[in-house]
């Protein structure tokens, strides 16, 4: 059988010959091909040449054509914020003020660079189709509705309930038309990318979200092609609810524990993949790292189909190669994955011992918000505007700052201020709010309470 037969098998939560290995290459491509973020997502040839290169090298079963949250909201009136080695953020939100859909331009898979990731999926078709399932990514729901609406989106979820419904509605018609686009091009799965989904409780998500996500689902199967529903953040909370929609697949990150999620997939009927750790071990660590985490995962999943080894959300742009191609050959030769377990349990500590501030002595209240790296992570943009916004408002002296984990000095701070999840929010040195976004009255509130204590 050939790599991409065994992973579309696996997908089907079917029995395979070993476990599929799928490596999310989205901005990491630049490095293959020594270019930038934002060249590189602009380019249909930089695309083509990359994943040659990743093919190559890393011996994928399967492929994501483009990893890019923001092509459906530039196309509907979202400015843009490039960067060098992340993925574009959205700055600007067209229902900000009034949610109204006649205020968006009409979507089209024709517009914006739609286009070059159609073309980018043609020419994949052609060049290694055979070989590899070509996976294609689009904006779930949740998250396209925070880009058109921002953070307001939330809050209509609590007082707009017939907005909420009607934003989400219209996010499964734009995902329902990027279906047919990628199917039509060549595209073997389709995964909707919904890392919001990891800021609501399963209330709201069976409340607002099950639908659209089936609606979408349901398309997918009716073209006769396999789903996937992926969340990146700690969605451990919505697994159930996640399990009960007509995906064929969930893909997780490092924040969930992938035996949990075998435990509640698999009597679904459903394939699950994940969650090699993408800063400390893929980024930061060595091949030996690797190989270790890649244990880790394979005995959380246990015994059974439906297991896909892969990356918990895209590849940052600086992944060592080397950590990648140590991947492959645990899950095609028996003996290496016998050695690979033989390897030292632990593994190597990776990042710097922080000062922290002396916050009691601060005039100001200091807000440190962790993020995986709020230029390319859609909850942790959300979580960092919401700690701004928030300030802004406060009545007294008080900062944002940033520490991202793709750093060794943000590595630091996450263990300095024992953050749970990311993203996450802490103030005057205490975690207050663990990959959930707080409404700006509860954050304001959580402010006040600690400029009390300075008094």
């Amino acid at each position: 059988m050939t790599g991409k037969e065994i992973l579309l098998k696996t997908l089907r939560c079917e029995s395979a010959e070993r476990v599929p290995w799928v490596p999310f290459v989205g901005v990491h491509g630049g490095s293959l091909v020594q270019v930038d973020a934002t060249t590189y997502l602009r380019s249909v040839d930089h695309v083509v040449d990359a994943l040659k290169v990743a093919h190559k090298r890393y011996q994928p079963d399967g492929l994501p054509v483009v990893f890019d949250l923001q092509l459906e909201a530039e196309v509907l009136g979202c400015e843009l914020v490039w960067a060098k080695e992340t993925p574009p953020s959205v700055s600007s939100h067209p229902l900000a003020e009034r949610c109204d859909l006649s205020l968006l331009p009409e979507f089209s898979t024709e517009a914006g660079r739609i286009p070059m990731a159609l073309e980018a999926t043609r020419r994949l078709r052609n060049d290694l189709g055979d070989d590899v399932a070509l996976y294609g990514l689009l904006t779930g729901p949740l998250t396209l509705g925070l880009h058109l609406r921002g953070d307001e989106f939330l809050m209509d979820i609590f007082d707009e309930e017939d907005s909420a419904f009607e934003l989400l509605d219209f996010g499964a018609d734009v995902a329902c038309k990027m279906v047919d686009a990628y199917l039509d091009a060549g595209i073997d799965v389709v995964a909707v990318v919904d890392p919001m989904i990891s800021q609501i409780g399963p209330e709201h998500f069976q409340q607002f979200v099950a639908e659209p996500l089936n609606k979408v689902f349901d398309h997918i199967r009716a073209r006769g092609a396999l789903s996937s529903l992926f969340v990146c953040g700690n969605a451990t909370r919505n697994l159930e609810p996640m399990c009960a929609t007509r995906c064929d697949n969930i893909s997780v990150d490092e924040n969930v524990n992938l035996k949990q999620l075998a435990e509640l997939a698999r009597p679904a009927g459903k394939s699950f993949g994940g969650n090699l750790q993408l800063t400390v071990v893929l980024l930061l660590g060595d091949p030996m790292d690797a190989q270790r985490d890649a244990v880790r995962c394979l005995d959380q999943a246990g015994e059974g189909p439906g297991f896909v080894l892969a990356p918990g959300c895209d590849l940052p742009f600086s992944v060592r190669p080397e950590n990648l191609e140590a991947i492959a050959p645990l899950v095609r030769d028996p003996y290496q994955l016998e050695i690979a377990r033989a390897l030292p349990e632990n593994l190597n500590e990776v990042g710097v011992e922080v000062e922290l501030p002396d916050y009691e002595d601060s005039s100001a209240v200091i807000v440190d918000v962790v993020t995986l790296d709020s230029a390319g992570c859609a909850p942790c943009t959300y979580m960092v505007k919401a700690a701004q916004e928030a300030v802004k408002v406060f009545a007294q002296p008080a900062e944002v700052r940033e520490h991202k984990i793709t750093t060794r000095e943000g590595l630091g701070y996450m263990k300095a201020l024992s953050v749970s999840a990311i993203p996450s929010i802490c103030i005057d040195g205490k975690e207050c709010f663990a990959s959930i976004i707080p409404d700006r009255s509860e954050l304001v509130k959580a402010l006040q309470q600690a400029a009390s204590v300075k008094s």
